[in-house]
C-alpha cells in the first residue's frame, strides 16, 4: 500500500537548518583544505584529515537535521543506530580520500575530477545508507532516474568545492563558495528524497508517524559537538592541528600545493624596460681609481 510521506513537518525551520549545517561543514572543510595547501608536506595530513571530519559530520548533520521534518502518515519511524553511524563513517572516509588525493595532488585536471568524483559518491552513499537505516513497517522504492539525478548533483557539486578550496583565498570567497556548496548538497539531499516511494505493509491506523526529531537528537549531539570545536580549532587556534606555526604564504600556480613550491624563488637578474637583464658587477678594490 503507498504511504503518505511529508517532508517538511516543522515547515521550513528543518530546511533552514539543514542548509546552514552543511554551509558550516562546507566552510570549515574548505577553510582546512586551503591551509593544508599552504603548509609543509609534514604538517598537510591533520589539516587534510580535519577537513574530512568536517565536512562529511556537516553532510551527514545536513541529512539527518533534514530528515527530522520526515513523517509518513500511520507509520512511527525508528532508526537503527549502527547503519546510521555507519553512514557518518562512510561520508568522512570517502570524502577524506577525495580531499586527500587534491590535497596532494593539486585541485587540477585528473586530481580534481578523481577526488571529486569520490567525494560526490560518498556524500550520495552517505544519504541512501542513511536512508537504509529508517525502519517502519514497510519498504522504500526509488525511481532510477531521479536518483542518478541525485548522484550527479552530488558528484558535480563535490568538485566545485574542491576546486575552490584550491583556489579561493579570500575571506569572501570562502563564504560564498561555502553558500554554494551548502545549497549544492541541500539539493542533493532532496532530489534523493524526491525519488522516494513508501509502501506500507498494512493500513495505516490514525495520525501516528510523528516526526523524529526525539530519536535524531540524541544521534546529532556528537557531530554538532565536533563541528563546534573544529570551528574553533580553525577560527581561534589553528596551530593545535599542526602542531607549529604556519609557513608564511608563497606565491604559487592555483591549485599546486605551495609545499611543492621551493621555500626561497630563485634569484633571477633585474630588467630594464626594453633591454636585457642588468648585470651587476661586483667592486673590486685592485681597480679603484687610486690604483690604476
Amino acid at each position: 500500500m503507498q504511504g503518505t510521506v511529508d517532508g517538511f513537518s516543522y515547515g521550513a525551520v528543518t530546511p533552514v537548518a539543514a542548509y546552514l549545517m552543511a554551509c558550516l561543514g562546507g566552510a570549515l572543510g574548505l577553510r582546512c583544505t586551503t591551509r593544508s595547501l599552504l603548509v609543509t608536506h609534514a604538517r598537510r595530513p591533520a589539516w587534510l584529515a580535519l577537513g574530512a571530519a568536517a565536512i562529511g559530520s556537516g553532510i551527514w548533520t545536513m541529512h539527518f537535521v533534514a530528515m527530522m521534518g520526515f513523517t509518513i502518515q500511520g507509520a512511527p519511524l525508528h532508526y537503527d543506530a549502527p547503519t546510521t553511524y555507519a553512514s557518518l563513517a562512510l561520508a568522512v572516509v570517502m570524502v577524506g580520500i577525495g580531499i586527500f588525493i587534491v590535497g596532494y595532488r593539486g585541485a587540477t585536471g585528473t586530481a580534481l575530477f578523481t577526488g571529486g568524483t569520490i567525494t560526490g559518491l560518498g556524500v550520495a552513499s552517505m544519504h541512501y545508507l542513511g536512508m537504509a537505516g529508517v525502519h517502519f513497517q514497510g519498504g522504500f522504492t526509488y525511481n532510477t532516474f531521479t536518483v542518478a539525478a541525485s548522484v550527479a548533483i552530488a558528484v558535480v557539486a563535490a568538485t566545485a568545492a574542491l576546486w575552490a578550496a584550491g583556489r579561493v583565498r579570500g575571506f569572501l570567497w570562502s563564504v560564498g563558495a561555502s553558500l554554494v556548496m551548502g545549497l549544492a548538497v541541500s539539493g542533493m539531499h532532496y532530489t534523493g528524497m524526491a525519488a522516494l516511494r513508501v509502501h506500507l505493509d498494512a493500513a495505516p491506523h490514525g495520525a501516528g508517524g510523528g516526526p523524529g526529531a526525539s530519536v535524531l537528537v540524541p544521534m546529532l549531539i556528537g557531530p554538532l559537538a565536533f563541528l563546534l570545536l573544529a570551528g574553533a580549532v580553525v577560527v581561534l587556534d589553528p596551530l593545535m592541528v599542526t602542531g607549529g606555526p604556519a609557513r608564511t604564504p608563497v606565491e604559487h600556480k592555483a591549485g599546486v600545493p605551495a609545499a611543492d613550491v621551493p621555500s626561497h624563488p630563485e634569484r633571477r637578474p633585474a630588467l630594464r624596460p626594453g633591454r636585457g637583464p642588468v648585470r651587476r658587477l661586483r667592486h673590486h678594490p685592485s681597480r679603484t681609481p687610486q690604483n690604476r
